[in-house]
């Protein structure tokens, strides 16, 4: 729909709607930009204060996919004129705890009364103007790297379902309640760890053609985005679209969460899923021999997912290392090729 209005002509606008990027990013100042983003979603755990630090993470996560740090949030509530309050507390000290851990201070918020409780953020940050990394700018010769497994979606509709088994639960609620903090830090080299490694741009130039280029940090990164609610396939597809590339993604080399895989041959398809596969299946080809569950799992919407990364070869290796050190389990899932089609091709 947005495509579809006029376009404001505003110079300080660094990435708007164009190109399906994570969050907003407006300058105003020659070394400061905003980013600004908005999330907010329905339960989907059954503890009031999980679900709290859930969709916290999740509003968190579009400002480290461009390569910021949150400042500030504003609460958005809609909750039941007769609910229960004490859940609402719970689910308002849930989001508040991981914005504490993010050090993004919660200025206020707006509530309104709606049968159906929802509950996010509005989130702002800050960035160098020269520093953002947008989904655009994945070269040919990158390597893919993903932060965080794939299955909070198939587990979710378990869960609503009651038939989720408690390790599975385990594993997706502890999937979405982690901050892509750790990782964002070492791909923007704020990670104090990795202060002394020089910086990509003092060891080679950046082939970004156009739009808001950043400087390289300490490692070769030339595209960022968080795999979310459009699941791995779409957003890899925007990524490769608005690059001008293509990708080779390996079916066997893509995480999985536990009970993922089991969700999925007893049925539990959110309807999410079924949407992202009627609209990005016919953008993918396959090889042989791929079972249909893992095909099916790369088009769950993740929510709180992780960090899909387009690093230069010469640095995947100690980008995957440096990850594994924050103690983020950086998987190597793809390579990004030359423009073709479909753009998307999904190896074993």
């Amino acid at each position: 729909m947005l495509g579809k209005l006029a376009r404001q002509q505003d110079p300080n606008v660094l990435v708007g709607f164009d190109f399906a990027d994570d969050a907003g990013v407006y300058q105003i100042a020659p070394d400061t930009a905003l980013v600004q983003t908005v999330d907010f979603f329905t339960p989907i755990v059954d503890d009031p204060y999980s679900f709290g630090q859930i969709a916290a993470v999740n509003a968190l996560s579009d400002v480290y996919a461009m390569g910021g740090r949150p400042l500030s949030s504003l609460a958005l509530v809609c909750f039941p004129e007769k609910g229960d309050l004490d859940v609402l507390e719970r689910i308002l000290a849930g989001g508040l705890s991981k914005m504490v851990e993010a050090g993004c201070t919660v200025i206020g918020g707006h509530s309104i009364r709606d049968e159906e409780m929802k509950f996010g953020y509005a989130v702002t940050g800050t960035i160098h103007p020269q520093r953002v990394l947008a989904n655009r700018g994945a070269q040919p010769g990158d390597v893919l790297l993903l932060t965080k497994a794939l299955g909070t979606g198939v587990i979710s509709t378990a869960i609503k379902r009651g038939k989720a088994e408690r390790a599975w639960i385990d594993a997706a609620v502890r999937s979405m309640t982690t901050l892509n903090k750790a990782a964002a830090e070492v791909i923007t080299g704020t990670n104090k760890e990795l202060s002394s490694r020089p910086s990509a741009s003092s060891r080679s130039e950046g082939a970004r053609a156009e739009g808001p280029l950043p400087t390289p940090g300490p490692f070769a990164v030339h595209a960022l985005t968080d795999i979310t609610g459009f699941g791995l396939i779409v957003h890899a597809h925007e990524m490769a679209q608005a690059s001008g590339v293509s990708f080779r993604l390996h079916a066997s080399a893509v995480p999985l969460l536990a009970g993922a895989l089991e969700c999925v041959h007893a049925g539990y398809i959110p309807g999410g899923l079924k949407a992202n596969r009627e609209f990005g299946e016919c953008r993918v080809a396959y090889d042989d021999g791929i079972p249909d569950d893992a095909k099916t799992m790369l088009f769950d919407p993740q929510t709180a997912g992780g960090l899909l990364i387009s690093v230069a070869l010469d640095d995947a290796t100690d980008l995957q290392r440096a990850l594994a050190a924050a103690g983020v389990a950086a998987r190597r899932i793809g390579e990004v090729l030359p423009s073709a089609k479909p753009l998307i091709r999904v190896s074993r």
